[in-house]
């Protein structure tokens, strides 16, 4: 929120004048531009960026509807991940996604992270592969299906533990409309330090293509010029940091809620 749209929040707080919400809605548009292009960078040429634009300004109007300009969020950090959160869920209902593709996804998680505990290390490429009884090309075919179906891949929702049904994004946490709680607080300060952690044990590639992507914001072809590689090959380096950090998170997720019990 700037000094510019202050009078307009202002108005539709007092009001709920459906044209100042219009006019917000118009103000805050470009934002879902954003976000659609960022998402529908990774999903496959029939995805139309169009339909995410829609899907998106539905999440833009809720997070207008919903947003308290009194509180310490900026609008815009709270109307992205609402945005991020109307495309996801359309993407899922109206899920495109094979089913072969989910399945290995999957199985390439599970490989990793079963290899893992036995070698207290990241497992390469040809170890994987052998783990799944593939060869290493068809796991580099394998993880360019799942990079093509894979959403916003840091931006899965993940429950913190299963008392409370908390649920936090792997990068970014989710907007609480009721009010923070000390719990919850305490959960997504462990789970952004489990993160942060899963993110420093990856290999070296990998741990740059993420830090890259996510926190630089730049583009899969970027990276490959980066570190000469093709935007395919950098693709296929961030499914595989994806499936490596989502197995140790939802392995310390297991371990807390044991604890818990």
């Amino acid at each position: 929120m700037t000094e510019d749209t202050k009078p307009l929040w202002r108005e539709f707080a007092k009001t709920r004048d459906r044209a100042v919400r219009d006019r917000l809605i118009l103000t805050y548009a470009p934002l879902v531009k954003f976000v659609a292009g960022r998402l529908g960078s990774g999903l496959p040429a029939h995805v139309d960026e169009g339909d995410l634009v829609s899907y998106g300004l539905l999440g833009l109007i809720g997070a207008i509807e919903r947003y308290d300009p009194d509180r310490d969020v900026k609008f815009e950090t709270y109307a992205i991940s609402r945005i991020k959160g109307a495309i996801i869920d359309e993407l899922r209902a109206m899920d495109w996604v094979p089913r072969s593709v989910r399945s290995r996804a999957r199985d390439i998680e599970r490989a990793i992270a079963a290899l893992e505990a036995k070698l207290h290390r990241a497992p390469t490429d040809e170890e994987i592969a052998e783990k799944l009884g593939i060869s290493t090309d068809e796991l580099d075919e394998s993880l360019t299906d799942i990079s093509r179906s894979s959403i916003a891949a840091l931006d899965e929702l993940w429950t913190v533990s299963s008392g409370s049904g908390d649920q936090v994004s792997l990068i970014d946490t989710i907007e609480d409309t009721s009010g923070p709680q000390p719990s919850q607080a305490l959960d997504q300060t462990e789970l952004r330090e489990a993160l942060s952690e899963a993110i420093a044990r990856l290999p070296e590639r990998e741990k740059l293509v993420i830090t890259l992507y996510y926190y630089e914001e730049l583009t899969l072809r970027e990276i490959g010029e980066v570190l000469g590689v093709t935007e395919s090959r950098v693709s296929q380096l961030h499914t595989k940091a994806i499936l490596r950090l989502k197995s140790r998170l939802a392995g310390n997720v297991a371990a807390r809620t044991g604890a818990d019990d």
